[in-house]
């Protein structure tokens, strides 16, 4: 395989990250100055067909599952052999970057088409998948392409709406899927050696060490929630501050609550409130009411289910001071995912054998493999992140970084066994 990776690594990783910028401009884009490419959209639809285009001159055979998970796959030496299934996702945060998700799903399709131009078979197949909405960026319910495929639930399609109403079943219906078929997403885990994810790592770590690579050794577990705290709404200049009952007041103490006791955690915790609204809005009036969000990670199970509880103790705590209610609701919980343990191993021995250090890491940030963690083996690549930047328009990777993750991807397909 070296001289196969030294003959292709480049130019294939340069044709990837080319493509990936092509696919962040309109017409793949559903805005103008940017690109969003939320799930089933238009610009996801044009961009399914346009990766179709390029699946298929790779040499994979291609089709749409149930949910709209374009699937390629590239026989083995013999047919029907159990397959290793590489992917990632090719829809987009609001105003993101043009390699989350995408560039994985392009080094995958780098991968079959060097295969090919060699005429290799493996002992095993190779399926290639472009999941849609990991993101969330249009239905609460986020990895919808990876849930159905693992057979998780994707919760109720008729009742799933994004903000301008449309259900779920709808946009299924509007690019020509019927829901009635949504069952035939699922695949058994017996056909499937396991599962590689290639990402970028949408963090600073791998540039703050001066490394290309590194394996993922697991995912954080992620605990979201929405709250709504009810205080009294007064006249800014009437009511004298010990009688006030302000909603943004609480909610301000009880956002700088969180930073506080996530600092506390020496790193095992990451706590966000990403969203704030306070109502009625009004610059001379009290606010009676706020509604944010929380979000909180870590990759040890207990030590999340304990920071819900703080957190939610914390709440309490300060909405009981200052006679505010609260509400809690609209929970989405996911678990930490460890990796294989045996893939994770040969994929850091990969690394080593193209000539980078074994590092390995844990992720900070959701991913598909989340839902393939618990189903088959299941391990992840991370390539570079220039600056730490993702999820913004000046997101980006460098050349010789996704020519190394090419060169272990490379050297892990040929290292695998059947």
């Amino acid at each position: 395989m070296d001289r196969f990776t030294a003959h292709h690594s480049r130019s294939s990783a340069q044709r990837a990250m080319n493509r990936c910028r092509e696919l962040s401009e309109t017409p793949y884009s559903d805005i103008p100055d940017g690109l969003f490419r939320p799930f089933l959209g238009s610009a996801h639809t044009i961009t399914s067909e346009r990766v179709t285009s390029w699946m298929q001159n790779a040499g994979l055979s291609v089709r749409r599952d149930a949910i709209g998970t374009l699937i390629g796959r590239y026989e083995g030496a013999q047919p029907d052999a159990p397959a290793l299934l590489i992917g990632s996702h090719i829809d987009s945060v609001l105003n993101g970057g043009a390699f989350d998700g995408m560039l994985g799903v392009l080094l995958a399709i780098e991968c079959v088409s060097a295969l090919q131009s060699n005429n290799q078979r493996l002992p095993y197949a190779i399926e290639v998948a472009a999941f849609g909405d990991e993101e969330g960026s249009r239905f609460p319910q986020s990895m919808l392409g990876s849930r159905a495929l693992s057979g998780k639930s994707v919760g109720s399609v008729a009742e799933i709406q994004d903000q301008d109403g449309i259900t779920l079943q709808e946009a299924l219906k509007g690019v020509g899927l019927d829901i009635a078929y949504l069952e035939r997403a699922r695949r058994s885990p017996h056909e499937f050696l396991g599962y590689l994810e290639l990402h970028i790592e949408q963090g600073p770590i791998l540039d703050k060490e001066g490394l290309s690579v590194a394996a993922v050794e697991a995912i954080v577990g992620i605990r979201r929630f929405h709250v709504i705290l009810k205080g009294e709404a007064g006249h800014a200049g009437t009511v004298p501050m010990e009688m006030r009952r302000d909603a943004l007041a609480a909610a301000s103490e009880i956002v700088l609550g969180i930073e506080a006791y996530a600092n506390q955690s020496e790193g095992q915790l990451r706590a966000t409130v990403g969203k704030s609204e306070a109502f009625p809005g009004a610059i001379n009036i009290i606010p009676s009411r706020v509604a944010f969000t929380i979000e909180l990670r870590s990759a040890d199970h207990s030590g999340l289910d304990c920071s819900v509880l703080k957190v939610t103790s914390l709440i309490e705590a300060i909405c009981a001071k200052r006679n505010i209610s609260a509400t809690i609701f609209d929970r989405q919980d996911f678990e930490p995912a460890l990796c294989d343990t045996r893939l994770t191993t040969l994929l850091e021995d990969c690394i080593e054998t193209a000539g980078h250090p074994r590092k390995r890491l844990v992720s900070g940030a959701g991913h598909d493999a989340m839902m393939m963690c618990d189903w088959i083996p299941t391990t992840m690549l991370f390539i570079r992140s220039p600056g730490g930047i993702s999820h913004h328009p000046a997101e980006t990777v460098e050349l010789k970084d996704v020519a190394a993750a090419f060169d272990v991807m490379m050297t892990f397909v040929s290292s695998l066994d059947a």
